[in-house]
């Protein structure tokens, strides 16, 4: 079993965030990347080792929901329903930002992306730094999201920041967001958290449009593998009679 990072890992991350500089960190969903969600400079570097465009919103992961007050102008009884039902876990909540939010971490909008990881490592980094760590997945843009510690120092090498061991993630899927503004509830991105779930709490979830704020890893190559796939028809066999190195997805037991 794969140690995970202690009270030692824990605080070096703490320094490092700090100073300014970048952690990797596991939650349940994927690997994150790091940084003061007050430091500007420190933002930027996120942006600039993923080469992500700067008008993407960040995700800012809190220890708590009793710190969305810190993040939001305006926290409605929907948002803070979702969270205690939800949270931690695989929810992002899009919610008004507070005036004190960097642009850098809303990508220059009016919204800001909130969420409470359930990832024992990445709740004992976050109640050790004591504020908002803004982390997209660690990985390049447009590429895969990093499920094990390995993957995101594969996709970094020389430029890899620290790294926080957690394990492989439970959930391995990015989390579900939505938007609370305006009194309406909006999916802006599927994830581990189904609409069928959402709706046990707030009823209603529309579907997003032309004016819904835009959304973290909401592009279609987030999700994209490097590994070929391919649809095949029930009972095609292989051209030449056998697969190697093969994994299946499918929609019922074989006969």
């Amino acid at each position: 079993m794969t140690a995970m990072a202690g009270p030692a890992e824990i605080a070096r991350a703490v320094e490092v965030l700090r100073a300014g500089g970048l952690v990797a960190f596991p939650t349940e969903t994927v690997y994150g990347l790091g940084a003061d969600a007050r430091n500007p400079d420190a933002l930027r570097a996120v942006y600039r080792l993923k080469g992500r465009p700067s008008s993407h919103p960040l995700i800012v992961h809190l220890a708590s929901a009793d710190q969305l007050g810190e993040w939001s102008s305006e926290v409605p009884p929907v948002a803070s329903a979702l969270a205690e039902r939800f949270w931690p876990g695989p929810l992002t909540l899009v919610l008004n930002r507070a005036a004190s939010v960097p642009d850098e971490v809303t990508g220059g909008q009016d919204t800001v992306a909130l969420r409470v990881p359930a990832h024992p490592v990445a709740r004992a980094l976050l109640e050790a730094f004591g504020g908002g760590i803004a982390a997209p997945s660690a990985n390049r843009y447009g590429r895969v999201s990093p499920t094990r510690s390995a993957h995101v120092l594969a996709e970094f090498g020389a430029e890899a920041p620290l790294v926080l061991e957690g394990g492989d993630c439970q959930v391995g899927l990015e989390s579900t967001i939505v938007a609370c503004l305006g009194g309406r509830v909006v999916l802006l991105r599927p994830g581990a958290i189904t609409i069928s779930q959402l709706r046990e709490v707030t009823g209603t979830v529309d579907a997003p449009t032309g004016a819904t704020p835009r959304a973290p890893g909401d592009q279609a190559s987030h999700y994209a593998p490097a590994t070929p796939v391919r649809i095949v028809a029930a009972g095609a066999g292989s051209p030449d009679g056998a697969w190697e190195g093969l994994a299946v997805l499918a929609r019922r037991p074989p006969p």
